[in-house]
């Protein structure tokens, strides 16, 4: 599998590009990394240096593997933080070109606009973006649950509400949901879950809450459900996969007192997962 993955970069820690590469090339898969910006470090630390680059320059580096003749053999586009709002443009041609060039490749959006303890931290110009141009164009979106409420002007905050609020999703394009950051009042204490949902079905995976905040853990949920979901065909067996490593790995990165995720650590929880937790069908 090839993966073209349109995404932030930063030298240090992992976010974006930068979370989502190695755990793909640890799963046997090529990437194509695009960066959008080249940080230093991540936005949550109030303070970085270098570029947000120009969406032409962004454009450019497709356009010169778009010359090598290889966009036909792209299974799946990726991209995540955009940084700015022109970077829309990009991804949305980029997805185009890929498509004409192999229909069978599919888009993955990781619509990155906020959480529901943090609200939206991005250019208030993107989110409208991500709703109005770039979810229609997805094929797998994979938002938390603050971030499906707004892609669909809704305020799920239970079971049958993130379903709804799902389904009111893939009526917009995408044909694969998947809701990280699950909470609903009658799941156990200091549990969270994750939901995937089709038009087939819905899925939900619960396991303990950790007590930490983990930046980049998004991106990595994103690029491996991506993955599994292209290998398998199943979005039970994806979600299970990912479930086990995204856990793996938060667990590694708490027990190692350091704030940035312990990718490099938990690289055989990315290539062979435990599936320790069960997936239950609610739909």
């Amino acid at each position: 599998m090839k993966v073209l993955s349109i995404q932030s970069s930063v030298a240090y820690g992992h976010v974006g590009n930068s979370a989502a590469v190695f755990p793909l090339q640890r799963l046997g898969h090529e990437v194509w990394p695009v960066f959008t910006v080249v940080f230093s470090n991540h936005t949550g630390y109030g303070e970085w240096r270098g570029p947000l680059l120009p969406p032409g320059d962004v454009a450019d580096v497709v356009s010169g593997i778009e010359d090598r003749g290889v966009l036909g053999q792209v299974d799946a586009v990726l991209s995540g933080y955009q940084g700015g709002a022109g970077i829309a443009d990009v991804v949305l041609d980029a997805v185009a070109k890929v498509k004409a060039a192999n229909p069978a490749a599919t888009y993955t959006c990781d619509p990155v606009m906020g959480n529901a303890r943090s609200g939206c931290f991005v250019d208030p110009a993107i989110p409208p973006i991500i709703r109005e141009r770039v979810v229609p164009m997805a094929d797998v979106i994979t938002p938390n649950q603050f971030e499906l409420g707004f892609l669909t002007d809704t305020a799920p905050a239970d079971l049958e509400s993130t379903l709804a609020s799902a389904d009111r999703a893939m009526a917009m394009g995408p044909s694969t949901v998947l809701v990280t950051s699950v909470e609903r009042p009658d799941a156990p204490a200091d549990t969270i879950e994750m939901m995937a949902v089709t038009r087939e079905g819905a899925w939900i995976v619960q396991t303990p809450r950790l007590p930490m905040k983990a930046n980049g853990s998004g991106d990595v949920t994103a690029a491996l459900f991506t993955a599994h979901l292209h290998t398998t065909g199943s979005p039970a067996e994806a979600l299970a996969a990912t479930t086990s490593s995204v856990f793996d790995l938060l667990q590694t990165t708490l027990d190692s007192g350091e704030r940035e995720l312990r990718l490099i650590q938990s690289q055989d929880a990315f290539a062979h997962p435990r599936m320790q937790f069960e997936v239950t069908q609610v739909r």
